[in-house]
């Protein structure tokens, strides 16, 4: 008897697919993009806050009747680090919570084949055990200095899997370690600590600083997954990760992406003064808050699915400076 032919991919993209990536001018977004138009996608749709105000209900309905996406990637939203998230603690649960039931519905009324939703490694319980295993979501408190965007991005998971639940729509997730990379945000007010350090570094340098002073105790350890990496994760998870698949016996919508390992900031701030060339002292304010202690994510899940990371962390270092200087540093002189 003649073998059995192969599953037929339920999700597999066609290269002119209708393909909407929400917050295309941010991080993740810009990086879909470049990935997307790299490996042929013809039809996207991308639309400025300008353009198009994600948090007006009204707005998105009209323009998710007018354009029809077939798939949509979910990566529009409000972030920051500890400073932006303890200073704008309302803008960060409502924009959020706004953006994402605003584009989740409307892909459901829309009938969008699959939409990818961006989730965050802070999702989980602060003093969870490490590597952070998909399950141990609502097994405990969250971290206080980003628990209302945390929040957020937990009930945007939620949502996608009560609409798979009632309403049989291919909704799915990732959830990232920190991110960074290329049109990373360098704003000190409200950026990450990867890009933080960075530009702290770099304008120290250009300033002849004898030192830094950087936030908390450098005590902590964190993971950091380049962006190419993470774009390629949610094409990956878009074009293969099927949460009705047989093998998926739990139904499970969502798996962590990261780079599989993690350092201590302290270490991050020496790779990052060297990248840079600062030859000054660094000066930890321990009176600043210093976040978990530990996010390490247990990636095992993507890693069986057939996902991996592929930039090392200095590789990526240096990258994301190089662009820093050419396209940002400038702006700032």
């Amino acid at each position: 008897m003649p073998a059995n032919p192969p599953p037929i991919k339920k999700f597999n993209m066609k290269k002119n697919s209708k393909i909407y990536v929400a917050g295309h001018n941010g991080l993740v977004g810009s990086a879909l993009v470049r990935l997307l138009k790299k490996k042929g996608y013809q039809n996207l749709i991308a639309k400025s806050r300008r353009e198009l105000d994600l948090t007006d209900r009204q707005a998105a309905a009209d323009f998710f009747k007018k354009e029809k996406p077939e798939y949509v990637f979910l990566a529009a939203a409000k972030v920051g680090g500890i400073m932006a998230n303890k200073t704008y603690p309302a803008e960060f649960i409502y924009d959020n919570l706004q953006i994402q039931n605003n584009i989740v519905h409307q892909s459901y009324l829309s009938k969008v084949k699959k939409l990818l939703f961006l989730g965050s490694v802070c999702i989980y319980p602060k003093l969870c055990p490490t590597p952070v295993k998909e399950e141990y979501l609502l097994s405990g408190l969250l971290e206080p200095t980003n628990e209302p965007y945390a929040i957020a991005k937990i009930a945007g998971l939620k949502m996608c899997q009560s609409y798979n639940s009632q309403y049989k729509t291919d909704f799915i997730a990732v959830m990232p370690a920190n991110l960074y990379g290329h049109n990373d945000n360098f704003d000190l007010n409200n950026s990450h600590v990867l890009p933080a350090m960075i530009r702290k570094f770099h304008e120290a340098k250009i300033n002849e600083q004898r030192e830094i002073i950087l936030w908390g105790s450098g005590k902590p350890r964190r993971e950091f997954l380049f962006i190419d990496d993470m774009a390629e994760a949610c094409l990956f998870a878009m074009n293969e990760f099927d949460p009705t698949a047989e093998q998926n016996e739990k139904g499970e919508i969502f798996f962590n992406i990261g780079a599989g390992s993690d350092i201590p900031i302290k270490d991050l701030a020496e790779l990052v003064k060297e990248t840079v060339g600062f030859k000054g002292k660094i000066k930890w304010d321990e009176t600043k808050p210093d976040g978990a202690p530990k996010r390490l994510l247990d990636i095992s899940k993507a890693l069986n699915l057939g996902w991996k990371p592929k930039t090392e962390l200095a590789k990526g270092v240096k990258m994301t400076y190089d662009w820093y200087v050419s396209n940002y540093s400038q702006t700032i002189a």
